[in-house]
This record gives C-alpha cells, sequence and structure tokens, in this order.
C-alpha cells in the first residue's frame, strides 16, 4: 500500500493530533453535514425531488464506464479519444456504440445555455484572467486538498501517483473553462468536460475495490458540487473581497459559464446554483461540513506547493512566497490543515502588496489595449503552467484502467 510519509504527517502537527491519527477520524467529521435543506426552486431547472446529492452519482455514465472497463474496452477507447479535442469536432470512428450515443448526448449544451452569457464570460475572463487564475488554480487548489473525501480520493485513485500529471490533466478542464473560446466551436470545454465525466465514473467503480478506501462511494453530486465551489463561488467571493469592480451582467455570465459545466460533468439541473444568492447558500451548507485536515491532504499540498515553487526561482525564496500566497488565499484555518507553514516576512509582505496590486491593476484596465496585454500575459502563464507540468510532451485526459498502485 503507498505509505504517506511522516514527514508529512507530521507537518501540520497539533491540528492532526487534535482530530485524531491522520485520516482515521476525519470521514467522520466530514460526514457531519446537516440534511440537505437546499431547495430546487433555486436552480437552473426552478424544481426537482431535492434529494440529498450526497446518495445521488451518475446514473448514465456509472454503469456504462462499469461495463467498458469490465469489457477491456478502456485502452482502444482512450486510444480513439486523444485525437477528439474541440467542440465542434466529430466523434471518432470505432468508439463502442454505447459510448457513443451517451457522448453525443452528453456534449450537448443545455437548452438554458445562452449564447450571449458564455460571449460575456469570456470578455470578462480576458480582463480578470490574473485573479481567476490564481484563485482557481492555487486557491480552489489549496481547498480541494482539504476537502476529506476528494483529497483521499485523489491520493488513492491513479492520479495520486503522479501529481504532476494528475494537476495537468485537472488544469486543462480549468483552462478550457477560462478560455475566450470555452463553448465556441473550436474551443475544446464540452470535450473536457465529457471526458472528466468519465473519469470520475471510472473513479467510482475502481476506487471502492481498493483497499485503502473506506467510506461511501466516491465522487457524489454532493462530492462535486462541494469542488465546484472552490472554484467559482470561492473566485467570486473573493474578488469582491478584494474590492474588485464587477459589472451585474458580468458577474451573470461568469456563472453561467460554469452553470453549463456542472451541468456537462453531469451535475443535475436541480443541484446547480440560479444565482449567486444561491450559489453563496449552497455552498455554506455543503463545503464547511466537507472539509477537514487528512494526511493524505498534507501530503498532496505539500507537492502541489512544491511544483508551484518549481515554476519560479530561486527556490529558497520561491517556495517561502508560495506558502505566503496560498495562506492569504484561503485563510489560516484551511492552510493549518493544510500543512501550509506560516512566512513571518513573506505572510505580512502578500497581505499588504496583493491589494495594492489590485488597486494598480484596476486603475489601468481602463486603459487602450491594456485588457488585451493584461490577456496576452495571462494567457502566456497558463501555457508556461501546463509546459512545465508535462514537460513539454502534451497530456490528454484518459479513463484510469486502475487504482493507485500499491
Amino acid at each position: 500500500m503507498a505509505k504517506l510519509s511522516r514527514r508529512k504527517m507530521l507537518i501540520s502537527g497539533g491540528t492532526l493530533g487534535a482530530l485524531g491519527a491522520l485520516s482515521v477520524a476525519t470521514p467522520a467529521h466530514a460526514r457531519t453535514l446537516m440534511n440537505w435543506t437546499w431547495s430546487p426552486s433555486g436552480s437552473v431547472a426552478g424544481s426537482g425531488p431535492g434529494a440529498d446529492p450526497r446518495w445521488v452519482w451518475d446514473e448514465e455514465a456509472d454503469p456504462l464506464v462499469a461495463s467498458l472497463l469490465d469489457r477491456g474496452d478502456v485502452p482502444e477507447v482512450n486510444r480513439l479519444l486523444r485525437g477528439w479535442k474541440r467542440n465542434d469536432q466529430p466523434l471518432p470512428d470505432g468508439l463502442p456504440a454505447d459510448l457513443r450515443a451517451f457522448m453525443e448526448q452528453a456534449r450537448q449544451l443545455p437548452s438554458w445555455a445562452d449564447p450571449g452569457k458564455l460571449e460575456a464570460a469570456a470578455q470578462f475572463t480576458k480582463t480578470r484572467g490574473l485573479y481567476l487564475n490564481l484563485l482557481n488554480g492555487v486557491g480552489g487548489g489549496m481547498l480541494s486538498t482539504a476537502i476529506v473525501k476528494e483529497a483521499r480520493s485523489v491520493y488513492y485513485s491513479k492520479g495520486g501517483a503522479d501529481m504532476e500529471d494528475r494537476v495537468a490533466k485537472t488544469s486543462m478542464l480549468g483552462f478550457a473553462v477560462g478560455s475566450l473560446d470555452a463553448y465556441r466551436p473550436g474551443g475544446t470545454c464540452a470535450v473536457q468536460a465529457v471526458k472528466t465525466r468519465l473519469v470520475h465514473a471510472a473513479v467510482r467503480h475502481l476506487l471502492p475495490q481498493s483497499p485503502d478506501w473506506t467510506g461511501d462511494v466516491p465522487i457524489s453530486q454532493n462530492d462535486i458540487l462541494v469542488t465546484w465551489h472552490t472554484l467559482p463561488t470561492f473566485a467570486m467571493r473573493k474578488m469582491r473581497e478584494w474590492k474588485v469592480p464587477i459589472k451585474p451582467a458580468d458577474s451573470a455570465a461568469y456563472l453561467h459559464v460554469w452553470q453549463v459545466t456542472a451541468h456537462l460533468l453531469g451535475v443535475r439541473d436541480e443541484y446547480v446554483p440560479a444565482t449567486w444568492d444561491a450559489a453563496n447558500a449552497q455552498s455554506d451548507q455543503v463545503l464547511p461540513p466537507a472539509m477537514a485536515p487528512t494526511g493524505e491532504g498534507v501530503e498532496l499540498t505539500d507537492i502541489l506547493l512544491g511544483q508551484l515553487a518549481e515554476q519560479t526561482s530561486p527556490a529558497s525564496i520561491s517556495r517561502p512566497l508560495c506558502n505566503a500566497l496560498a495562506r492569504y488565499l484561503v485563510g489560516d484555518q484551511v492552510a493549518d490543515w493544510d500543512g501550509i507553514p506560516r512566512e513571518p516576512l513573506w505572510g505580512p509582505a502578500v497581505a499588504l502588496a496583493w491589494p495594492a496590486l489590485v488597486a494598480f491593476r484596476e486603475g489601468l484596465l481602463p486603459l487602450p489595449l491594456v485588457p488585451e496585454g493584461a490577456w496576452v500575459l495571462d494567457e502566456a502563464v497558463r501555457q508556461y503552467i501546463l509546459f512545465y507540468l508535462t514537460k513539454g510532451q502534451g497530456t490528454t485526459i484518459d479513463i484510469p484502467q486502475i487504482n493507485r498502485p500499491s
């Protein structure tokens, strides 16, 4: 069995000790979620049965992918799907008939998708890409490692054995959502979302077979919602906290691109918040109870911040700076759970400098050509991150066939 190093176990010290030995106690902590009370009247569907999403998975994808695995079809399916990249690209020939039928339906945008809002979201990303990349990448990543089920499912599934590749695959979907052509014909967001949905179904089939996995079937509808709120909901809240001026139409558009993405990931429309007020209310119910320290989360955090630090130099400066930035984004409680050290030099510096940087940047945005220049720089950073993580070789989202090797 893959072992957590003793050093990583001890990073978070007293916090973990107070809650018990590593993750033994934390799944129970995460199950303290109150009864599901969020009303489907606040969703994009406007109604629904109101079933507790903790006990809802993906009734279409799960049996299909389990069958593909049992039939031994996954290697060939992965080979064929590596060439499927664009939203407007036909599915490759040779796919099993049942998979093709599912994917043709799954790739369609919902009837409530608004092309105007999707275009507006692209323009919003163009001017606010710096914040969104930072909040969705570093901030969302640090929040995710403090989510008990997510940290453990990542660690013990196949992706946990190669975190650079795992982060690169995750980044592909996040970057697709944030690209200017996300849901345009030449974009990739629908493709990456459908592939991710297939991966989720495979993990739900495989991970319960692992001797290291305890608890419920992973990646329920609730689990996806929890992760979803570490991305757009967290990002919008932080930008409001930073006093970034955001027009109501831009705010609604940014929510909309993530609403469509949730649908394509297989989330039922009755769970997808229709407004930011509904999203904030849902986040307040599902996210805090899902979070707690785990040994797996501490180790994953150390790996992720190490990767981030390696992208800059010198290392003696970059890792403490990354620690300080991560702590600034997610706050002390989550940072302590993740075992992120406090940085007495860089911590105060980041807290002082970042609001000033935001104010300076926002003051420049109205000037001619500044939004275009900002986007070019933000896009260059995104492409560099992917190049670094894949060592220049690129990567694709493949359906896993095994759990983390023992």
